[in-house]
């Protein structure tokens, strides 16, 4: 008796010091919703392109400018979306959304994706059109792999599946879109299913 007591002493310690240093609100549900957002918006630019009235798309292009809108609402919905649904979840569990270890994770996470978003610009600026799809998963592959050290372990494999898919992406520099849907797309619901059966669900 006095054994199992001191491991379940052991066992509430470990918790306690797993949630003061790791942030566990992220939602499945969201990770599910955000890869949704992203097949629907890689199938909009497809039909874009497909559209485009001239043989290349230049920056000052119509069609250059209502791809970059979609890719900045389908950014927005998805960082909503994740936004108030892990509200609703950290007040499900009691947790405070804005802690030390939301914030670690927001940093660890912002810092190399705010690279890769202006790694992305100055690639378009000097014309490496083929390079942006590879580029954006690369970079975000890195931010949740950096930030997966303060919250749930298969963000760091969403992180290391990002990457694979982007290097795969140069390799294949003429099928960008679809790996961008593979990676921004399928691989969000993938995870965020995995995600919300896992720790989601009641």
């Amino acid at each position: 008796m006095e054994a199992s007591k001191y491991l379940n002493d052991i066992k509430e310690i470990k918790d306690i010091m797993n949630r003061s240093t790791q942030f566990f609100s992220l939602s499945g549900l969201s990770g599910i919703l955000a890869g949704i957002y992203a097949i629907i918006g890689a199938l909009i630019v497809n039909y874009l392109i497909n559209n485009h009235t001239y043989q290349f798309i230049t920056l000052e292009s119509l069609t250059f400018k209502l791809i970059l809108l979609t890719a900045f609402i389908t950014l927005m919905l998805s960082l909503g979306t994740a936004y108030l649904l892990t509200i609703k979840k950290a007040k499900k569990t009691n947790e405070n959304v804005w802690n030390s270890s939301s914030k670690r994770l927001l940093i660890n996470f912002a810092i190399p994706l705010i690279a890769g978003g202006i790694f992305a610009i100055l690639l378009l600026r000097n014309g490496y059109y083929g390079l942006i799809a590879p580029i954006t998963l690369l970079f975000y592959g890195l931010a949740c792999f950096s930030a997966s050290k303060y919250t749930l372990r298969d963000v760091r494999y969403l992180g290391i599946t990002e990457i694979i898919l982007g290097l795969l992406a140069v390799e294949f520099s003429g099928y960008g879109l679809w790996f961008w849907v593979l990676g921004f797309g399928v691989a969000h619901i993938l995870y965020g299913s995995i995600m919300y059966y896992k720790y989601d669900r009641e």
